[in-house]
Formats: C-alpha cells, structure tokens, sequence
C-alpha cells in the first residue's frame, strides 16, 4: 500500500511510518520539521521525504503526484504557540484545505486525521465525553483551526476517519507535561501539577487502531481513541518520578487549573471498541518507562506545552523565590 503522511517527522506520523514500513508498505512523508526532528525519519528504501509546509499548494502536489497515495494520514499540525494564531489558520486549516484539494484529485480512497478532543470546549456538558456532544471549539486556536479543517475534510465527499484521541504519550512525544516534567527534574528544576484530570493513549495503542483504519475498518465520520479512564497530572508526574527512580525533597506543589484549562477530559470510546475490535492495552506505568527510556537515549532540545505564557513566567520566577 501506498500511504502518505503529513507531518511524518513528528511523533505520531514517524511512529506510524515505522510500523508500515516494517510491514513493507511504501511511506511518502511531508514535514517542515517545525516540531518534528530529523531523527524519526529512517533511511529506507520504501520512504520518500517531501520536506515543506502543507500550507504550500506546489509541494503537497508535487508529494501526491510522486506518491499517488492509496490513503492519506494527516497528522501535520501546528500546535506549540497558543498565542500563534496566523501560523495555526495557515498550517490546521489552510494547509488541511490544500491535502484536501490533491485528495481529491488523485481520488485518495481515504484521509485518516486527527482532531483534538479540545473540540468539545472547556468546560464538558459530559463526561465521559460521547460522540454526540456538540462540537464548541472556542477554547483556543488550536481547537478552533483543527475543527476547521475536520469540517474540510467531511465537505470534501471523500471517505475520511477523523480520530478524536486521549492525549497520546510515548517515546518521540515532545508536546505535553509528561517531557516537559522529564527535563525539569533531570536539570535540576523545580516543578508544579496544575490540578486537572487527562486520559493518556500511548502510542502504540493509537497506531495500532490507526493501522486498522488505513486498512478499511470503520466508517466515515468521527471515532474517539482512548482508556476512557482518566488520570491527575500528580500521578503521571509520579510516574515520571518513579520510572527517573529518583527521590524530591518535598512534594511537588498541586496548583489550581486557570480559566482557559478543562478539568477532566474523559472520551467514552465503546463505539471504536465495537467498529474496530480495538481496546488499549498498555498501562501508564510501562508507557512512561518507555517514554523516558527514548529521552535518555535521543535527549530533548526542545518541548512543547499549552501553557499560556504568564504560566510559564510564574513557574520561572518560583525557582528564584
């Protein structure tokens, strides 16, 4: 099979392309390496790299026309400056609208994406969350600008899975506070768990369905990909502590959510557990080991977080206090 795949260089994308690739399908990445690192591409036969942006009309067609992809999995996004809002409408949404168009002209047999599950706003009218809750996306330009482009791709006509996910975690992932926690405590910094609850997917959980999906299981629309449990930011943060086997000197300080962060997002994924035969099956605990294995081994340059920037000053300046 021939499969294309936006932002293959970041997480998500290379951990995929590694998976078909070792099943001996032919992988087209596209990758303006914004976030995604150079080292998630192997060197292999059956893997071509397009290096641009998705927001470029000539090099998404000129990737399609050296592919001509069976299926398009688009996982490109922009998401590491909340307050990035023209770069997040060019690349989310734009850049979606110009897959698109190319989809639609080599008659891709189908686009695979994946939309935040901040679609549903910041403060849940249930939980868990099921595929019936309105789609209020006001929250932030990420969510608005990636409901966007899942709104693209349904009036597109073509046969698309839009996948609705926990937040995946796992080695490559740079985004989140599970790295971020990684490289404060082995710098030697101080830090803080916001009070908030998330279901955490790994991403071997989240290939394996993905996989399912470039295979034809599902129908079109949307699927929720998650434990449908949820844990507190403390615990993934002891977990990260445990798997370092370190010992704080106190414990760490539990600060309250800000206005603009949800307390709990809990997908209800019963309908992509009876559609697909798929559940998750690797704890937190062996999930995190893993991720921080990869950190030891691969280091981290640079990390990604949905703090607003007066969060990320108050961290600072309680360094120096």
């Amino acid at each position: 099979m021939k499969v294309l795949i936006t932002g293959g260089a970041g997480f998500i994308g290379s951990n995929l392309a590694d998976r078909l690739l070792a099943r001996g399908d032919h992988v087209h990445i596209i990758d303006n390496f914004a976030t995604g690192r150079r080292d998630n591409v192997p060197d292999h036969p059956n893997l071509t790299l397009t290096e641009g942006t998705i927001a470029d009309d000539a090099t998404v067609a000129a990737a399609f026309d050296a592919c001509e992809p069976d299926v398009v999995v688009h996982a490109a996004a922009s998401y590491k400056d909340p307050d990035a809002w023209i770069e997040d409408a060019d690349t989310n949404t734009k850049g979606t609208a110009v897959v698109v168009k190319h989809a639609k002209r080599h008659e891709v047999g189908r686009i695979v994406y994946f939309q935040t599950s901040l679609c549903y706003g910041l403060t849940p009218l249930e939980q868990p969350i099921t595929l019936g809750h309105p789609v209020l996306p006001q929250g932030s330009s990420y969510s608005i600008t990636k409901t966007a482009a899942e709104l693209f791709i349904e009036l597109s006509g073509l046969a698309f899975i839009s996948f609705r996910h926990a937040n995946a975690y796992g080695p490559r992932n740079l985004s989140g506070p599970l790295p971020t926690f990684y490289q404060r405590l082995t710098t030697g910094k101080k830090c803080f768990v916001m009070d908030t609850r998330r279901d955490f997917i790994y991403i071997n959980d989240l290939v394996d369905i993905v996989v399912k999906a470039i295979d034809g299981r599902g129908e079109r629309g949307a699927y929720h990909v998650s434990t449908g449990s949820d844990f507190s930011i403390k615990e993934l943060f002891d977990a990260v502590v445990g798997a370092l086997d370190i010992k704080l000197d106190e414990e760490v300080e539990v600060r309250p959510r800000g206005a603009d962060d949800v307390f709990t997002i809990l997908l209800d994924p019963s309908k992509t557990a009876a559609d697909f035969d798929w559940k998750a099956e690797h704890p937190l605990k062996s999930g995190v080991a893993s991720a921080i294995q990869y950190y030891r081994d691969f280091g981290i340059e640079e990390t990604f977080t949905h703090l607003k920037q007066e969060q990320l000053e108050q961290q600072e300046a309680s360094e120096v206090n």
